[in-house]
């Protein structure tokens, strides 16, 4: 029968697109897709495949051994069903077969299905054995997920048998039949046999360790304990009992036990337990007939110490395990056999305090397994700290310190520049930066940090991260595909001692985000099973961390090119001031500071920085905004206090409507500015703050103060007017705006930081560029907590060259005597060409005024960068633009003025108001005469 999600034409499809080098939508289950992308990395072809036989291959070994039984109890199971079960080694050589129907044997032979002929992935392509243990969990290959073409009829269900203890991969068993007999439960089959043989594996070892238990029973008797004192007490007499320690001491004991017996080699140690105690354990070998000799590790409580055993010989022969784990099994025992002096006499029955008890017992290897486990979880333990950074580079050198050299020798990382930037990583076939390598010593030949990598489909690297899995090559003598990287520098690479390898993907939410490569060299032995699981493990809590510090970095990116785009680039037109300027994020993110220099009417300048609260995308748009709403009351000619008391409304109704959306959303109630205005005819400077520190202000002189300007609430709070200062600077005066972060870094008192910038003002720094540059480089370390907007201005002014000024009566006859005197100024500025258009202007402004306003009337011709009318009166009426009708006789005066200006507007004044026009040059030669 066809199993419900196998469906060819959508299989045919998919394979056909995939060896087409066409992306694979849909129609292919993923774990058969990364076994299809293994195979192509490794140069399998679909259409030529070759099957070796080994003729060297054990057929009767302990796997073979035990699994026999399990297998005739299988082949029971499958009688009269067209199906074959196939047991493997970990080589994906056939070790046995069993057949349901005798009929199969011939077909089997006929397509190497057989003892003796190997199906690795790599060579055989995707198949029940090979995938099984290329991906080292059970797999179901059906019909056409099979890559080469001669299985696609077969129908296969493979599960790796793994040793209990360690838990490396011995083996696999497979069920094959045709692909039209398949059914699902082939799978839960072929898995429940696989554990009953994993089972006989662990009775196996527990056989042996009971075997070992009473050879160790057996020695002691011989050692001169009485028969009368062991023979008939039961095993659990003999272990160290529970009540005579604490669990943190025995803890100590087991774990000290556990690398004694892994050295392999009789010798002695003192343990230190807690409250100042000790005691002694003597690890010595036990032979026995069910195997290989197994060492035993007994203890000398505390209560006893040193009694049972002679000082003189102790000193002589004691042995530190930390010193004699490399020597050799043959070398002479570090403590006597039981015949000498040394001997650990037993007291008679009942065991006194000072009686030695049995810790443990067991092979080395065992041992070493134990060792092993306790060195991983201490491992993974260490790994906590990775994620501790949001940088991708900072958190890929953690992963590959916490692997150095505790799991590898050399952990190296690569990723791709796409990632790093914080974007989506690019398709297969890219290169990689390696952005982190760790080793025990510096010479490797491997590349180097920085180095831009294009990895050969063949590699290690390469396969992990088109398949998504881990690749272990346990001798990089034979890994061909690594080698065809780079000859010569595998090469070596190899002379340096390197041998096996791991490379894991760096996998995180479905994404991978590069490739993590360990390697060992002469000084260790090749990776196993159970290190590529640590590999694995260790690698997935790096990933995520990677992950985030990638999606951290993405949304700094995005919040910084808002930031950024918001705030001025290059500042506007203006000759009030001359001003530069600087932004710099914080290292955490981009925040709201902000700046911004607005031209006014009249010549004057508006001078604005300001400071949102919280960082990221969120206060960069809530920037934005305050930025704009700044901009735009700018343009109505408010004053200084009024721009802040509409900013505050409009913070406020902004916080009320971010609450009603989303509750636990960000505040934006807190935010502060400083607004000032200066006027460069009068030469007065207007400062207003809402909850933002004063400005610097350094005089023609080199003197510094700090104007004592008002200092009203936070924006959004609303509950008290703001106020102003009013200061007369000198032409040349320099005023520097500065948000909080250039106060507040670090824990220095905001009082020291203001004495600093006040002696980092106090030296000759020439222009308002050199004045930044100055100023950040003495107060600013390179990454900052916070933020900084800063903003130098120099003030200039307008003499009595570049203003005109007449008193107007409120008598329309003063009318054609001031168009005269305008026509005169105008000429002596070189401006006769404007001279019609600004005595029409000027006459229906000053007739306005006197018709509709009220004295005192004063007109004013500023000549600056345009040239600006204004006509001022004691009314505060303000005047409307409309179209008037063609029967109409009057109210086309403001229409000719709109038609006539370049732009023109009105502004508010304590004596009434001011409205002005404003018209550019004729030419540039009269623009280059403004003054700069």
């Amino acid at each position: 029968m066809t199993v419900e999600w196998d469906d060819i034409r959508a299989l045919n499809v998919a394979h056909e697109r995939f060896l087409g080098g066409l992306p694979v939508a849909g129609g292919c289950r993923g774990s058969v897709l990364r076994s299809w992308r293994r195979c192509y990395s490794q140069g399998v072809r679909a259409d030529h495949i070759q099957v070796l036989y080994h003729q060297d291959l054990d057929f009767r070994g302990l796997l073979g051994q035990l699994a026999e039984p399990v297998l005739d109890d299988l082949e029971a199971k499958i009688a009269g069903i067209k199906v074959s079960a196939l047991l493997c080694d970990e080589q994906v050589r056939v070790l046995a077969r069993r057949v349901g129907e005798p009929s199969l044997n011939a077909y089997c032979d006929s397509i190497h299905l057989a003892p003796g002929f190997g199906f690795p992935e790599p060579i055989v392509g995707t198949n029940g054995m090979g995938t099984a243990l290329a991906s080292r969990r059970r797999e179901f290959i059906c019909g056409r997920e099979h890559f080469a073409d001669f299985m696609r009829s077969f129908a296969c269900a493979a599960a790796p048998i793994r040793d209990p203890l360690g838990g490396r991969i011995l083996g696999a068993l497979d069920l094959t039949c045709e692909h039209d007999d398949a059914h699902i439960n082939m799978l839960n089959l072929v898995d429940e046999t696989a554990k009953m043989i994993e089972r006989r594996l662990l009775d196996q070892i527990r056989g042996r360790d009971r075997a070992l238990l009473y050879a160790f029973h057996r020695a002691r008797r011989r050692a001169g304990v009485s028969a009368a004192s062991w023979s008939d007490r039961p095993v659990s007499a003999w272990l160290l009992p529970e009540d005579r320690l604490e669990s943190s001491d025995r803890i100590v004991l087991l774990e000290t036990a556990a690398e004694m017996i892994s050295a392999g080699r009789t010798c002695l140690t003192v343990v230190q337990l807690r409250h100042g105690r000790v005691a002694t354990l003597l690890c010595r070998a036990v032979d026995s007939a069910a195997g290989p000799a197994a060492f035993a590790v007994e203890a000398v409580l505390p209560d006893g110490a040193l009694r049972c055993l002679d000082s003189t010989a102790m000193r002589a022969t004691e042995t530190i395990i930390g010193q004699g784990n490399g020597s050799a099994p043959d070398q002479e025992p570090a403590v006597l056999p039981p015949s000498s002096a040394a001997t650990l006499r037993p007291s008679p029955s009942p065991p006194s305090p000072s009686s030695p008890w049995l810790v443990a017992i067991g092979e080395p290897g065992v041992g070493r397994l134990a060792l092993l486990s306790r060195q991983r979880l201490s491992l993974l333990s260490e790994a906590g700290r990775l994620g501790s950074s949001l940088d991708v580079t900072r958190t890929a050198k953690d992963l590959t310190e916490v692997a150095v050299p505790k799991l590898a020798d050399f952990a190296a990382v690569d990723i791709p520049d796409a990632v790093l930037s914080g974007e989506e990583p690019p398709g297969l076939g890219e290169p990689v930066r390696r952005v982190a390598l760790s080793g025990i010593r510096p010479s490797s030949h491997l590349y180097e940090v920085g180095d831009l990598i294009l990895y050969a489909r063949s590699t290690p690297q390469a396969i992990s991260l088109a398949s998504e899995e881990s690749v272990l090559e346990q001798d990089l003598n034979t890994a061909v595909g690594w080698i065809a990287q780079d000859p010569d520098r595998t090469e070596r690479i190899r002379e340096e001692g390197i041998h096996s390898l791991i490379a894991v993907p760096l996998r995180a939410r479905g994404v991978v985000l590069g490739v993590v490569v360990l390697y060992r060299s002469a000084q260790s032995r090749p990776f196993e099973e159970d290190d590529l699981l640590l590999a694995e493990e260790l690698v997935s809590r790096a990933a995520v961390s990677i992950d985030n510090a990638r999606r951290y970095t993405r949304e700094y990116a995005t919040a910084l090119a808002l930031q950024t785009s918001l705030l001025p680039h290059d500042l506007p037109d203006q000759n009030a001031v001359e001003a530069a300027h600087r932004y710099v994020p914080a290292r955490g993110g981009a925040g709201g500071d902000w700046f911004d220099v607005i031209p006014l009417s009249g010549a004057r300048v508006a001078l604005v920085v300001g400071d949102v609260v919280g960082r990221g995308v969120q206060a960069s748009a809530t920037m934005g905004r305050l930025c704009t709403a700044v901009r735009n009351f700018s343009d109505l000619d408010l004053p200084v206090e009024e721009v802040l008391a509409h900013l505050d409304d409009l913070v406020e109704r902004l916080d009320h409507e971010q609450q009603a959306r989303e509750p636990a959303g960000n505040m934006i109630a807190g935010a502060t500015c400083l607004y000032a205005v200066y006027d460069p005819v009068s030469r007065f400077l207007t400062l207003a703050s809402a909850g933002h520190p004063p400005p610097a202000l350094i005089r023609p002189d080199g003197h510094v103060d700090f104007p004592d300007v008002p200092t009203g609430p936070p924006l959004g709070l609303g509950w008290q007017p703001f106020e102003t200062l009013e200061i007369e600077l000198d032409e040349g005066s320099e005023l520097v705006l500065f948000t909080n972060g250039l106060l507040h870094d670090g824990t220095q008192d905001p009082d020291i930081v203001l004495a600093a910038v006040r002696d980092a003002l106090t030296r000759p720094a020439g222009t308002p560029e050199e004045m930044c540059r100055t100023l950040l480089e003495a107060l600013l370390p390179a990454k900052p907590r916070d933020d900084v907007a800063l903003l130098v201005a120099r003030t200039r002014s307008l003499d009595g060259g570049q203003v005109a000024q007449w008193n107007l009566p409120a008598d329309p006859a003063a009318v054609s005597g001031l168009r005269s005197a305008v026509a005169r100024q105008l000429a002596d500025w070189g401006l006769e060409e404007l001279t019609f258009s600004t005595e029409l202007i000027i006459s229906e402004l000053a007739t306005n005024a006197i018709r509709y306003g009220g004295p005192p009337i004063q007109v004013r011709l500023l000549r600056s960068l345009t040239l600006i009318c204004e006509v001022t009166d004691g009314s505060s009426t303000s005047p409307r633009l409309r179209r008037a009708a063609s029967t109409d006789e009057g109210g086309r005066g403001l229409f000719l003025v709109a038609q006539l200006a370049h732009r023109w507007g009105t502004r508010y004044i304590r004596e009434g108001k001011v409205i002005w026009a404003e018209q550019p040059f004729p030419d540039t030669e009269h623009a280059d005469q403004s003054p700069q």
